[in-house]
């Protein structure tokens, strides 16, 4: 509250100042009222509204008007008691001192031409008590009036709310400046030379001044345009008055008006774009690092799939050749034992237990194949990959089922990593086991290309058959399907359950980096 005073003391010199000024097409004195109340808090206002009135006093003195109360109270009083209570009412309605988007800057504007038009029905009023009202012009005068008010608002509200709420940074400054010296000044030179020729060169040149107002509405947002339009305005003020001594017309103050409002607006818009496009740019910087992280993650967990993957299949080895070590070797102990014990058995008349023996050992040699086979493929270390595809336990099965089974395997598996290798004979013996458990398929086909393309080595498997398909309520396939998807998706591959109308169609691309290993694998 200690600075009420001098802010007043401030705004009644500055106020004092604008007296000048006023002419029939701007009326700055408005301007400046409602954009210091508009910015000032409420408990400013009395100290302003005094201040006003007492430099309105002042300056009625110095120029030997007659003081009385009744002037007093009919001419200074109302205006600024009427702008205050609509600014008020405004503000209590939300209206903001802000032009950052066109929406707001219209809300400004409208508050002001409503609050022109309160304080020029309040002049009339006060008129018609202190004097008898002409029954001629008196609609043309309160439109001139009102549209004085809204051009004198629409002048310095931009600049007050530059300086007070929003101040451009050093750099924009600087900016301003030099167009200022580059765009500005060159315009209203060419303004002085051509309001000196007659009527149509007058006319054009007011047109012509709106160049520089566009220019800094898009190049500096509604500051540009607020400041361009002050500087323009009183341009062609002074030149009328200094020069060419021509009162403005009608047209040439709602010219103004139209301007000026048009300008504010596309100013704002422009804002409004820079801060999209600048919000746009850091929203798409940051998810760019977002999906870094994402990128980084999903490495991380594939290369902690492909390790589970890898410790998985090292621990089927191990798993398998301890078994072929213990297991298989006990069967073969215990099997010489018994062929060592069958001629005392076949003495003893129990040549049938020999028999019973041998046969639960082959049946369980047999499971202990199947076992082994199913932790480690013995046929993948034994033929390689392609050999074990095309002759291997694949074709056995699907043999023993009824099953047609084609190949047509193409490129040298010796250009993919081990797991890859492993992972492809693994999806084949899941499809062809599938098929037959469940597809009721009469041929099953099994394609393998292996190419490189851009310093990778690719697999592309494609497997189908010709049995009944998935039913409609799996859309994602059964358990065996989804370990298979599992299992491409560690080794950052791509598996697609393509809809056929007949049968199940797997296509799987699977990439690794390409091998060096000189080990026969055809």
């Amino acid at each position: 509250m200690k600075s009420a005073p001098f802010a007043a003391l401030a705004y009644g010199v500055l106020w004092g100042l604008l007296w000048p000024t006023t002419q029939p097409d701007w009326t700055l004195q408005f301007g400046l009222r409602f954009g210091v109340l508009l910015l000032s808090p409420l408990r400013y206002w009395p100290w302003l509204i005094g201040a006003e009135l007492f430099a309105a006093l002042s300056i009625e003195y110095w120029y030997g008007y007659t003081l009385d109360w009744r002037s007093f109270v009919f001419g200074d009083l109302p205006q600024p008691v009427m702008v205050a209570l609509c600014l008020g009412l405004l503000r209590r309605a939300n209206l903001r001192a802000s032009m950052r988007d066109p929406e707001e800057v219209s809300r400004l504007l409208l508050s002001a031409g409503f609050t022109g038009v309160v304080a020029t029905a309040t002049d009339a009023v006060t008129m018609a008590a202190m004097h008898e009202l002409p029954s001629t012009g008196l609609l043309e005068g309160l439109g001139n009036e009102i549209l004085g008010y809204y051009v004198g608002s629409l002048l310095l509200v931009p600049p007050l709310l530059m300086l007070w709420r929003a101040r451009p940074s050093k750099q924009e400054m600087s900016e301003l400046l030099m167009d200022g010296l580059l765009v500005m000044l060159p315009a209203l030179i060419i303004l002085l030379i051509l309001t000196e020729q007659a009527a149509p060169q007058r006319e054009f040149a007011r047109i012509l001044s709106l160049a520089p107002v566009l220019f800094f509405a898009f190049r500096h947002g509604w500051r540009g345009a607020g400041l361009a339009m002050l500087v323009s305005s009183l341009g062609m003020a002074l030149v009328d008055r200094v020069f060419t001594h021509v009162v403005p017309t009608a047209s040439s103050h709602m010219f103004l008006a139209v301007a000026g409002t048009g300008a504010l607006m596309l100013g704002s818009a422009t804002d409004a774009l820079r801060r999209s496009s600048a919000r746009m740019a850091e929203q798409n910087v940051y998810l760019a690092a977002v999906n870094r992280r994402l990128d980084h993650l999903a490495r991380q967990l594939r290369d902690a799939a492909r390790g589970n993957l890898q410790a998985e299949e090292n621990q089927r080895r191990h798993m398998a050749a301890e078994l072929h070590d213990e297991l298989g070797q006990n069967l073969t102990a215990i099997q010489t034992h018994v062929k060592l014990a069958q001629n005392r058995l076949k003495q003893a008349g129990m040549e049938d237990i020999s028999a019973s023996i041998n046969g639960i050992l082959a049946h369980m040699r047999r499971a202990l194949h199947r076992v082994m086979d199913d932790l480690r493929p013995a046929v993948l270390d034994e033929f390689g990959l392609m050999r074990a595809l095309d002759e291997g336990p694949i074709r056995d099965l699907l043999a023993t089922a009824g099953m047609a089974y084609y190949t047509e395997l193409h490129g040298d598996p010796r250009m993919l990593e081990e797991d890859i290798r492993t992972a492809i004979y693994r999806l084949a013996q899941e499809s062809a086991t599938n098929a037959v458990k469940h597809a009721q398929a009469t041929e099953f086909r099994l394609r393998l290309r292996i190419g490189e393309r851009t310093g990778l080595a690719l697999a592309l498997v494609d497997i189908r058959d010709n049995g009944v398909g998935l039913p409609e309520r799996v859309p994602r396939g059964g358990r065996g399907l989804q370990g298979m998807r599992d299992r491409v998706t560690s080794l950052g591959g791509l598996f697609r359950l393509r809809p056929d109308s007949q049968g199940v169609h797997l296509r799987i691309l699977l990439r690794s980096n390409i091998s060096k290993r000189e080990s026969s694998d055809l």
